[in-house]
């Protein structure tokens, strides 16, 4: 058995351990803050084959930053980010979570204690040119974005964006943290990677589809309808 189907195994032992402690209330990250953000795409220096990546351009999008399991501040969690892309033909959702190092530690969650942490797809996606996975990490260049949920949002921070193929890491746009939204927006907001994706950049194998049921699951339990996907 590979790292991907233990994977989306333990995806799915945590999601009914979450979905029969908690009502109301999100099965997956439930710990986190929404907020602002400014989307900066340069791209790769060789094409993807998507236009997410490959098309340079500035985007206003929402973020979420969150801890897996929701456990207390200063312990360590599988955190997570989330970024809404809008499109005139419905939001692009990207969710990344902390991973280990390495080709095949990026395919594992790892707990962190801090946002300032490598975050990866854990499964691959599906573009024009083949197969890749997306991750994120620091700015060394930018500010932190620190440990502490309830600190969130107190300053502008800065992500950079990755495109990996193979051993190959290439950097193709940053994600800058902005203003912290209501509690109630946060609570509202409905991320879903698999329905808001794109033909040409499809996230594929058992763990998103392991994913996609868990999200509809967590969503349908607390009562998140699907005038959220828009937000």
């Amino acid at each position: 058995m590979t790292w991907t189907p233990l994977v989306g195994i333990a995806v799915a032992a945590a999601l009914g351990v979450r979905l029969a402690r908690a009502r109301r209330q999100r099965a997956l990250h439930p710990l986190g803050r929404s907020m602002t953000g400014e989307l900066e795409i340069w791209g790769c220096p060789e094409a993807i084959g998507a236009e997410f990546i490959d098309r340079p351009g500035r985007y206003a999008v929402v973020v979420r930053l969150s801890k897996g399991l929701g456990t207390r501040r200063g312990r360590a969690d599988v955190r997570g980010i989330a970024i809404r892309i809008p499109r005139p033909e419905g939001p692009f959702d990207l969710l990344l979570s902390t991973v280990g190092p390495g080709r095949w530690g990026r395919r594992v969650p790892m707990p962190r204690r801090t946002f300032d942490a490598m975050y990866g797809s854990i499964a691959a996606y599906r573009a024009g040119m083949g197969r890749l996975y997306l991750a994120a990490g620091p700015d060394p260049d930018g500010t932190p974005v620190g440990d502490d949920v309830e600190r969130l949002g107190q300053r502008p921070a800065d992500l950079l964006l990755y495109a990996v193929r193979a051993d190959r890491v290439q950097t193709f746009g940053r994600v800058r943290l902005g203003d912290l939204l209501a509690r109630d927006t946060d609570a509202a907001l409905a991320f879903d990677p698999i329905r808001n994706s794109s033909p040409d950049l499809y996230p594929t194998g058992l763990l998103h589809g392991v994913r996609a049921v868990a999200y509809r699951a967590s969503q349908r339990w607390r009562g998140a309808g699907q005038d959220c996907k828009a937000t």
